[in-house]
């Protein structure tokens, strides 16, 4: 007879295996799985069955059979997966994964090449406008697998679901989970990760292993927060003074073909680019090649005049700027497919613009107040890029600390507090949860500026667990919760660079992907946000870790291994 503590152990591992097979993220609003285990055939293999697959979606199908043979995960359980293979050794081998497309209507799609719209065009499309829904299926009795959407962006969605219940033992790629079905679409229409690259300089394949890592959870927008106050690295068609003074090397730019590069591989993956030209304030760069437009430039002490070094704002109540600055931004919108673009608008220095000469006498002259000379400055901008087809993306402050005229579809980020969203709301506007109490990744490296020992103004570091505790719709009313689009996790890169941009960025920002995909409830029924919902997030985070590791993304480890293999037995409560 088995001892006691052979038994537990044995029923520690039993139970170890059956809470990480799950091992999806973001998990799928409806699932349920089986226990049968179905291998994948030697032959196996992913086909469109649909004319006229357009090349991004053949291209997708190469990058998930690759990952597919080359990922090697072993389920994260006590043994990794040994005690399993002579189960997988005589299991039913399923040889293909068929795509379908389908009408609106749910009829198979059989038309010509031009009618099927590839993923990148359906990635760039309005907001609210992409269609990411997929059904999934993985029979247990070794027939075909099936996704089927209405669109290739839900198919692409679909194949990377299926990557993930997917593992390798003695090399056998297998799921014990079958048969699987999954009903899917996401909560939210906005996914998002914003990167800075003003302050520190990332190269374009930083900038793409990104993407790859955000496609692989199914976040669908990357906000580029290109420009600011310490380098200008873009390089725009009609403005190349710009980056030629004020980049920090002649390498360390973004060429209108590297944009169109990045641009090109995050629709490929289901990713929309939303740039951003942080405007009127963080501008000192500007100065390096046009001086004349930029409002106390690089004086001192800085903090009286910025929040950051080095001080510097466009001079807003200059008809000359303003209409500097439009041209400028409607170039860049040029450059950029998606319907979404970002002028910014936060944390502007009143004092800067009072101890202005050519600020105050501009005023004077046309008899406006700062507020109006804004207001103006913003109206005049943005109907630049509204021209171009592009909708105003601001920070929070052009809606709750400024007198400004917006138009009715701007989107709001709110950054300073998630306290602040019902403060938007209530004036109507459509918002984007960026809040630095949630979801600021760069929070907790201590203060940056010279040799101050305290903290940093937004400490303590933000955890996986913070983060994904968010409710997208605290404090709002039923009817304003309509009013929330999704929300992202920003990287301000002060103390980043290529050398941390991977562990201080993942796993952690997946966790908001998530919240925003999946919403307040799990498919058992349990709450996302409470104690019970991070106990089931924890093993498929630690899974979605291992596997952006295999892909060669360094993402950092939630625990130690000893405890990713045990789920639970690590809690303070075990």
């Amino acid at each position: 007879m088995a001892t006691s503590a052979t038994m537990f152990v044995k029923l520690a591992f039993l139970l170890s295996f059956l809470s990480s097979a799950s091992a999806l993220w973001p998990i799928p609003r409806q699932l349920s799985t089986g226990n049968i285990t179905v291998r994948l055939a030697s032959s196996f293999g992913i086909h469109a069955n649909f004319a006229g697959a357009p090349s991004d979606l053949n291209d997708a199908i190469s990058r998930t059979m690759s990952i597919i043979k080359t990922d090697q995960l072993a389920p994260l359980v006590i043994d990794r997966g040994a005690s399993l293979i002579p189960t997988i050794q005589k299991a039913k081998q399923l040889t293909s994964l068929t795509l379908e497309l389908s009408s609106s209507g749910g009829n198979p799609k059989t038309t010509v090449a031009t009618s099927v719209p590839s993923i990148s065009e359906e990635a760039v499309k309005a907001i609210g406008e992409r269609d990411e829904s997929y059904t999934l299926s993985v029979p247990g009795d070794g027939s075909s697998a099936t996704i089927k959407a209405n669109t290739t962006l839900g198919l692409l969605r679909g194949m990377t679901t299926f990557t993930q219940l997917l593992f390798t033992v003695d090399n056998m790629i297998f799921t014990s989970e079958a048969p699987v079905e999954i009903t899917d679409s996401p909560a939210f229409p906005f996914r998002g990760f914003m990167l800075d690259t003003a302050r520190n300089f990332f190269p374009v394949s930083d900038i793409k292993r990104t993407l790859d890592a955000m496609s692989w959870s199914k976040i669908n927008q990357f906000h580029w927060h290109v420009t600011d106050s310490q380098s200008f690295p873009l390089q725009i068609p009609g403005f190349m003074e710009l980056s030629q003074k004020a980049a920090y090397t002649a390498s360390s730019v973004y060429t209108p073909s590297d944009v169109s590069d990045i641009v090109s591989y995050a629709a490929e993956r289901g990713i929309d680019v939303l740039i951003e030209i942080d405007t009127p304030g963080h501008t000192a760069a500007i100065s390096k090649s046009h001086p004349e437009h930029i409002a106390c430039n690089e004086a001192t002490p800085w903090a009286n005049f910025a929040n950051e070094p080095p001080a510097g704002q466009l001079r807003l109540a200059s008809d000359a700027t303003t209409n500097f600055t439009a041209s400028m931004l409607a170039a860049v919108a040029k450059m950029f497919p998606s319907t979404l673009m970002s002028t910014g608008g936060d944390e502007l220095n009143v004092n800067c613009y009072t101890q202005d000469n050519e600020t105050q006498a501009s005023l004077n002259a046309s008899g406006l107040t700062l507020e109006q000379a804004l207001s103006k400055f913003t109206v005049t901008t943005h109907a630049a890029i509204e021209k171009l087809g592009k909708t105003p993306v601001v920070w929070e402050e052009m809606v709750l600390e400024h007198n400004v005229t917006l138009a009715n579809d701007t989107i709001a980020m709110v950054w300073i507090s998630s306290d602040d969203v019902a403060a938007v709301a209530a004036k109507g506007f459509r918002i984007v949860h960026g809040p630095s109490d949630f979801f600021y990744l760069d929070c907790g490296g201590g203060e940056w500026v010279g040799v101050d020992i305290g903290n940093s103004w937004c400490d303590p570091f933000k955890t996986w667990q913070k983060a994904y505790s968010f409710d997208p719709f605290a404090n709002l009313s039923e009817a304003q919760q309509s009013l929330i689009l999704g929300g992202e996790q920003l990287l301000w890169t002060e103390q980043s660079s290529p050398s941390n941009l991977d562990p201080i960025v993942w796993p952690r920002a997946a966790t908001s992907a998530e919240v925003f995909w999946t919403g307040a409830t799990l498919p058992d029924g349990s709450q996302r946000n409470t104690p019970a919902g991070s106990d089931t997030a924890l093993p498929r985070l630690h899974d979605l870790q291992f596997r952006m590791v295999a892909r060669g993304v360094n993402a950092i480890p939630l625990q130690p291994q000893w405890c990713a293999v045990r789920p639970g037995v690590c809690d303070l409560t075990a």
